[in-house]
């Protein structure tokens, strides 16, 4: 039968995430996946569990993000870490997106990445050009200048701020 601290979600991350110590793999990898997703994030982002449990967590919440309704993703988007983030960048709600713009996990490469492919929605544009986090980060204004799918509005009020204008017109010839 199901032991009683099973029922308890606070008790299973506290096994789960018992440090480094290799003692039955087998039983945290096997309450991990009956953790609700808060709990993974709470795994997922705590820096003694040991990597391989954080990594997992991860990909369990991943592959949950498509269950989660659009509360638990802003809840989510404020506490997860940076493999989590990357694939909230890619939901369709601006709220999500707003909010995990303001993750402080979240740095200028990730946005770099995302800013570089060539199906990023132009709801994320808007919201990266909007955020007052990351508006004024060069790299940040220059690629979203460069990036082809980004609305004219947006690209010019960036062009002006951006120095030097020279490369974004090279870009463009």
């Amino acid at each position: 039968g199901t032991c009683y601290w099973m029922s308890d979600a606070r008790i299973m991350v506290r096994i789960a995430g018992q440090g480094y110590s290799d003692y039955d793999v087998t039983l945290r990898f096997r309450l991990l996946t009956q953790l609700p997703w808060r709990s993974l994030a709470t795994v997922a982002a705590t820096p003694w569990v040991s990597s391989t449990l954080r990594l997992r967590s991860e990909t369990l919440l991943v592959d949950s993000l498509a269950d989660l309704k659009l509360g638990e993703r802003i809840a989510l988007a404020r506490v997860a870490t940076r493999p989590i983030l990357a694939r909230l960048l890619a939901d369709s709600e601006l709220k999500v997106l707003e909010v995990a713009l303001l993750n402080p996990r979240l740095q200028p490469d990730d946005l770099l990445t995302v800013l570089r492919r060539d199906d990023v929605s132009l709801i994320l544009l808007g919201a990266i050009a909007d955020s007052p986090r990351w508006r004024e980060v060069y790299a940040l204004r220059l690629a979203l200048v460069l990036q082809s799918r980004t609305p004219l509005a947006i690209a010019s009020s960036r062009v002006i701020k951006t120095t030097p204008i020279s490369a974004v017109l090279r870009a463009w010839v």
